[in-house]
């Protein structure tokens, strides 16, 4: 592998007179569950009652959180750039502010253009606050022990679901959508905003410097092949994979299931991620970059056709979630590893959100193209037989990433 940086035991590793910042990993493991669980995972729970109660076409709705990860994505690219110079602090900060006004919004809006503006200002905070950036920070201030950090974080973040979608329905249950959002935008203030201002506040690194032999540069790695096609399954795989996050609901309705029971069978997915993501290490171990990438995309085509195949009994669509949520939690691991096993860590935060924003854009396009397609296709169970044959595509698209030289296997956990 061309490895873009060989870091030292140092400043560039946060080991030597830079220490660790010992409150971030914390911080970001609370902030992860909260920033996700709100600003994303209470939306499919709350959106058939914000079209119920306005009127509002549910295509208008989901458009306007599809625009959301848009703009995260378009926005991610230049997020990257400055976590590579300024470092985390500043940017989650501010994204996290930028978050509970969006929420102020949307549940205030009156009209769908100010339903759409405050989903428009929730894409920034996105952008800022969901797992690029954290990645980003316990890349720089952890390597080279990143992958502990980054295993520990995402465990952290796969209970965004399996906390807040259930907890989103409860409050769902006693009050109105708009008041539920305002509870959860309290929420996401009190613990996000003092968390990133407070535990983000050591100095932030130097990048570690490029040896010679790797004067490609962050600019010829994105033109390359292997970048190229990594973008392109992680872009067919992320559209399928999201788009059956947002679907699951409304197949789980189509099928007679009530809403609190699609919020389980969603949430509990969360917990399969968790354990999902305590396995990521063993099988780095064992495998290379380029074959568990597809291992891992095909695998996520397997449960879209087992979710789309198995009506019921409600206890096996729970099994299905847990096994589908153990490979989503997988899935996040390879994104956040799959730059550093391939070309290093000197330009992370710039070629993660240059392979994160093509992906991005096709998880943000996933929840209003499964809503449009469900309706030709004729419900949406067809659906998630569509989404497993993107997810294959990806899978066969996967050995193509390689980048011609034995990639070297993740460090142990």
């Amino acid at each position: 592998m061309t490895n873009l940086s060989t870091p030292a035991r140092g400043g560039a590793t946060g080991t030597g007179d830079r220490s660790r910042p010992s409150a971030a990993l914390p911080a970001l493991c609370a902030t992860q569950i909260v920033s996700w669980g709100i600003v994303y995972y209470a939306f499919p729970v709350l959106n058939p009652q914000i079209t119920a109660a306005t009127g509002w076409p549910t295509g208008a709705t989901t458009a306007a959180f599809s625009l959301a990860l848009v703009i995260s994505a378009l926005a991610g690219i230049r997020v990257g750039r400055i976590l590579d110079r300024r470092g985390p602090r500043a940017v989650m900060t501010a994204g996290s502010v930028l978050g509970v006004i969006s929420l102020l919004i949307v549940a205030t809006a009156r009209n769908l253009p100010l339903f759409v503006a405050g989903w428009t200002l929730a894409g920034l905070a996105m952008a800022a606050t969901f797992y690029q950036p954290a990645f980003a920070a316990l890349t720089r201030w952890w390597t080279p022990d990143h992958v502990r950090a980054l295993t520990i974080v995402t465990l952290a973040g796969g209970l965004a679901s399996t906390v807040f979608a259930p907890l989103t329905a409860t409050l769902a249950d006693h009050l109105s959508w708009r008041h539920t959002y305002l509870v959860l935008a309290g929420i996401l203030a009190v613990i996000t905003i003092p968390a990133h201002a407070l535990a983000l506040r050591a100095p932030w690194p130097d990048a570690p410097t490029a040896p010679a032999h790797a004067a490609v540069g962050a600019a010829g790695v994105g033109r390359s092949r292997p970048f190229l096609m990594l973008a392109a399954a992680f872009t067919l795989s992320g559209f399928a994979m999201y788009a059956v996050v947002v679907a699951l609901i409304p197949l789980l309705l189509e099928r007679g299931y009530t809403t609190s029971q699609a919020a389980w069978a969603l949430g509990i997915g969360g917990a399969g991620q968790t354990l999902g993501r305590t396995l990521y290490a063993a099988l780095a171990r064992r495998t290379t970059a380029t074959a568990r990438t597809t291992i891992l995309i095909a695998l996520g085509a397997l449960t879209t056709v087992a979710f789309a195949a198995a009506a019921g009994p409600y206890a096996l669509l729970i099994a299905v979630s847990i096994v589908a949520g153990m490979v989503r939690g997988n899935l996040t691991l390879l994104q956040a590893t799959a730059i550093i096993d391939r070309w290093g860590t000197t330009h992370y935060g710039r070629l993660s959100g240059l392979l994160a924003a093509p992906a991005t854009t096709a998880a943000a396009l996933a929840p209003f193209a499964g809503a449009a397609l469900a309706v030709p296709l004729g419900g949406y169970e067809p659906l998630f037989f569509l989404l497993a044959t993107i997810s294959l595509a990806a899978a066969l698209i996967a050995p193509w990433t390689a980048t011609g030289v034995t990639c070297r296997r993740s460090p142990r956990v």
